[in-house]
This record gives C-alpha cells, sequence and structure tokens, in this order.
C-alpha cells in the first residue's frame, strides 16, 4: 500500500534547514579527492545474522546464534536471524544496490555453520561454498572488491557442543580447516582476508557481560548458569589469536604465493581520553587503550600481549611458546579498524569505581561518556555511542605509532539514530543526522590520511538495516532501509549522499550553496530517490 508520508513542502523546508545548519561555519565537507586514488570505499555486512538468514537451508546447520536467539528475553522482541533480510536468497538484488552506490568494495563475512554445518566432523556444503562463489563472481563482475572476514561471531553449535568453542584449544585446528576450505573455494578471487572479527569485543560480550553466546559470565559482571569473567576472557582471546596465526601460516606456505592475497585481522578499536587532568587518569588512558587495541593486536605484531596486560594480569594471562611466538610476530598484513566509541577513562585503583571496573580483566579502568553531566558527543542509538568525530582521527594516530604505520583499513564505522517508539519510516529515511555523521568521520579520516597515516579504506557499517546481534531490528545503521514485512530495500537520503560523494558531486548539499540552492538540491534527491512516497 503506497502511504503519503509527509508534504513535500514540510519534507523540504525541514532538510534545507537541517543542511544549511549542518555544513555552515566551522564543519568540514569532506571531498573525495581528500583521499588518494586507489582508496577503496564500500559498506559492510556480516553473514547469517545479520543479513543472509536462510538459517536451515540447504545442508546449514543449527549455528551458536540460531540456538542463543531463540531462547525468550535473549534479544530485544525475540527478534531472531531466522530470516534477517533473506539476503541468501536475494544477494543479486543486493549487490545491485551496492554498485548504485558507486562504491569499489565491498566486506561481508562466511557463515561458518553455512560451509562446514559440522565442522570438522561433517562434509563442505557444497550449496554453501556455491552461494559465496555466486556473490564473490558478481561482485567482481561489478568492478566491486571483495574483503571476506572468515569468522564474524556466528559458528556451528556442534562446536560449542563438543569443545565450548573458543574455550578450547581444538577450536584452533577447527578454524584453520574452515580458513583451509575458504582459501581453496575462494582463494583465487579474494585478496583481503581478515581472520576474526573482534576478538577483543567479542569475549567482553560473550564471556565477561554474557549477552552473547555462550552466554558465561560471573559475579560482579552478570549472574550466569556458567563461566568466569576473570578468566575465559583472557581464555577465547588467546585461542583466537592462535587460531589467526595458524591460518596466516597455512596461507602464506601454501596459497600467498600463487593467489598474492593479503590476511590481516579485525579490532574493535576504541578511543579514550582522560576523564579529569589527573596523572592518574592519563595512566588510565593508557591502560584502557593497550586492554582494547593492543590486547588483540600485540600479539600479532610484537608476539606477546601489551606489558600493562602482564603487569595487572599476571599469572592469570596466558603464556605463549616460543612455537607460538614464532607464528604470531608478524602475522598480520594490515589492520581492519571497526570504531564507534570515544568515552572518558578514569583510574581505578587510586580511586573508588564501580564495580567490576576495579578488577584485572578491566585493567582498573571504568569508561564513561559523560563528564560531570555532559555527554562526550551527540548520543546515538547505543547507550555507549556517541558522536565524537576527533575518536577516529585519534585512534588511526594512536594505532600508526604503536604499529609503525602498517596498512589500516576503517572497516566499520557507522551511525543508529536514538531509538523513538513508534517512529515514522520518513524519519528513517530522511537520514540527516547520518550525512552529518559521515561527513565529519570521513573528514577526521582524511586529516589522519594527510598526516601521514597508512590507511587504504573505509566501510560504511552499514549496507542495509539488519539483525544488529541483541537489538535485534531495533537499532538502525543501515543505508538502505529494509522494510520487515515485504523485504524491500529502499534507499535513505544517505545512499544518495554517499553516491555523491564518491563521484565528488558532494556540491549538491555542501556549504558553498545558499539555503535555496539547498532546498532544490534536496527536491532532487528525493525526488529521484523516491523519498517522499513509498
Amino acid at each position: 500500500m503506497r502511504v503519503t508520508i509527509i508534504t513535500k513542502l514540510n519534507l523540504f523546508y525541514f532538510l534545507a534547514l537541517s543542511f544549511a545548519r549542518s555544513f555552515s561555519g566551522n564543519e568540514d565537507v569532506v571531498k573525495r579527492y581528500q583521499f588518494p586514488d586507489k582508496f577503496f570505499f564500500g559498506t559492510a555486512t556480516s553473514a547469517y545474522q545479520q543479513v543472509e538468514g536462510a538459517y536451515l537451508d540447504d545442508d546449514k546447520s543449527y549455528s551458536n546464534w540460531d540456538v542463543f536467539s531463540h531462547i525468550p528475553g535473549n534479544i530485544k522482541n525475540n527478534d531472531t536471524g531466522d530470516i534477517a533480510n533473506d539476503h541468501y536468497h536475494r544477494f543479486s538484488e543486493d549487490i545491485e544496490i551496492i554498485h548504485s552506490l558507486g562504491v569499489n568494495a565491498y566486506r561481508f563475512s562466511i557463515s561458518w555453520a553455512r560451509i562446514l554445518p559440522k565442522g570438522k566432523f561433517g562434509e563442505v556444503s557444497q550449496s554453501g561454498i556455491m552461494f559465496y562463489n555466486k556473490l564473490i563472481d558478481s561482485l567482481i563482475l561489478r568492478g566491486i572488491e571483495p574483503f571476506v572476514t572468515i569468522h564474524h561471531n556466528d559458528l556451528p553449535q556442534e562446536l560449542e557442543d563438543r569443545y565450548g568453542s573458543w574455550l578450547c584449544p581444538n577450536i584452533q585446528e577447527e578454524f584453520v580447516y574452515l580458513a583451509k576450505i575458504c582459501f581453496e573455494n575462494f582463494g583465487d578471487r579474494i585478496k583481503y582476508w581478515a581472520t576474526i572479527n573482534e576478538p577483543n569485543l567479542f569475549s567482553q560480550m560473550a564471556y565477561v557481560r554474557g549477552w552473547y553466546p555462550p552466554a558465561h559470565c560471573s559475579q560482579p559482571f552478570g549472574n550466569c548458569s556458567a563461566g568466569n569473567s576473570d578468566k575465559e576472557p583472557l581464555i577465547s582471546v588467546h585461542n583466537m589469536l592462535l587460531s589467526h596465526a595458524k591460518a596466516v601460516k597455512l596461507y602464506r606456505d601454501e596459497f600467498q604465493q600463487k593467489q598474492g592475497g593479503f590476511v590481516g585481522i579485525i579490532s574493535s578499536t576504541d578511543m579514550y581520553e582522560p576523564l579529569r587532568d589527573e596523572e592518574a587518569d592519563r595512566q588510565a588512558v593508557i591502560r584502557a587503550l593497550a586492554y582494547n587495541v593492543g590486547w588483540a593486536l600485540d600479539p600479532l605484531v610484537y608476539g606477546d600481549y601489551p606489558l600493562e596486560m602482564r603487569q595487572y594480569l599476571g599469572s592469570e594471562l596466558p603464556k605463549f611458546s616460543p612455537a607460538e611466538i614464532n607464528i604470531l610476530k608478524g602475522s598480520i598484513d594490515f589492520i581492519g579498524i571497526n570504531h564507534y566509541v570515544t568515552a572518558y577513562a578514569t583510574d581505578c585503583i587510586h580511586s573508588a569505581c564501580a564495580s567490576g571496573c576495579d578488577r584485572p580483566i578491566q585493567g582498573y579502568v571504568e569508561t564513561t561518556g559523560e563528564r560531570d553531566g555532559v555527554p562526550i558527543g551527540e548520543p546515538t542509538g547505543n547507550p555507549k555511542f556517541f558522536i565524537v568525530p576527533r575518536g577516529l582521527e585519534k585512534v588511526v594516530d594512536y594505532i600508526k605509532d604503536r604499529y609503525s604505520n602498517m596498512p589500516m583499513f576503517v572497516t566499520e564505522n557507522g551511525y543508529s539514530p536514538p531509538v523513538q517508539e513508534n517512529e515514522q519510516v520518513k524519519d528513517l529515511l530522511n537520514d540527516v543526522k547520518r550525512i552529518e555523521y559521515h561527513n565529519a568521520y570521513l573528514a577526521a579520516l582524511a586529516r589522519a590520511v594527510k598526516n601521514g597515516a597508512n590507511v587504504q579504506g573505509y566501510f560504511v557499517w552499514s549496507l542495509m538495516d539488519n539483525f544488529e546481534w541483541t537489538d535485534g531490528y531495533s537499532v538502525t545503521f543501515g543505508l538502505f532501509y529494509v522494510d520487515r514485512q515485504t523485504l524491500d530495500r529502499i534507499p535513505k537520503l544517505s545512499a544518495r549522499w554517499y553516491k555523491n560523494f564518491l563521484t565528488n558531486n558532494t556540491s549538491q548539499i555542501d556549504g558553498d550553496e545558499d539555503l535555496n540552492t539547498n532546498q532544490n538540491a534536496i527536491v532532487s534527491l528525493l525526488e529521484s530517490n523516491r523519498l517522499e512516497e513509498i
């Protein structure tokens, strides 16, 4: 049914004023030419839960997220990824909308349970292999570089039941087998591989807080039926890092020379600022960065965990053998940066803090998004995510300095609006705030690149609204709106902005134009995107 969602006059007036406010004054308006010619601009999704759906189609087995999301109360509104955006059946349509943006790269992940339903204990699913082959071929046909993440949170429930997944060293060989199947079947066309998405954040969510499967935690972090929040996160990351290193060794030994690709890992990279202008809080920032960034990356560059972690965790922090150090050190060709958070950090060694922050597993650091009741930036749809563009520039500079400016890609950065009850579709489509967000963060990234940071790509999270883990479908990061009833993909205003940015056509909505010109440009955008009616 077609419904008029807002009168043109009011919509034009609202959007014109919004753009005039957004791109006047001292705001930087970012341009494509501020980045290198061969820079990758893309968008991103992840596999089964977030977009693929088809949770038991063909040979696919239950994943850990299938089981977890089907337990009432685990996901907001009891949403599941059973259908998600049905990308498994609609990938051709999705590749067309990716192509329509004018991007030259697309990041996606492999569903472990779709190609190896039982891990090493079963057969390779040829239907799963066929799906990803068709996806990859279709992207390449349109000149879009595939960036593949081998593991992004979901794994066969079989491995959880047999091993306890990441808590058992056996998972390392399971992961290497998965990587081998990927290299053998897709590596002739894939030049950019990421082994694992955000091992540092996943360990916090799954084994400290108990919010992700297998939902392990202990007091004071949560009241789970199993788990040890002080130890299990360390074990899980240890196994993930060794899994990565062994997979990279396999690739370099058997595939890289012929296939010519690169392998990296993706880290959740928060930035921190001292809550107070005091030495204790400045030291808290150093610890917070070591625990957040260094935990996942130091071993892969230097062969061991950060000294700050060794100092405070002592014997609880697992040790690498000499043989393990040998394969860990230098085992990444690039660093993937997922950035959403800039927060204040305060010391918990010499000051009282909230329960849990005063423990070694948290580095004796408490983080907060407010100082004296004032948020560090404008709120978003996640209570811990604030709009702080300088944070991206700072964390890129930090990584540049800490890891000798090795190649970097911003593999995720994105905005979701604060969740509103009974929100109208028109508000989701006319996403001026998302445009402001990406403009500001890209401008910050451009400054970092200008100052010598070896950043080679930027991926908007996400291509379309999707299943956002425990938030279900309640938060919306997408450039495209997905109607939950029809699954139709509808472009938001930000999708057109991104396309205009990539074609150096941002003058349509930048600060060089007066209000009337801005209003005319928005009329044109709305008419071409058919946003006035759905």
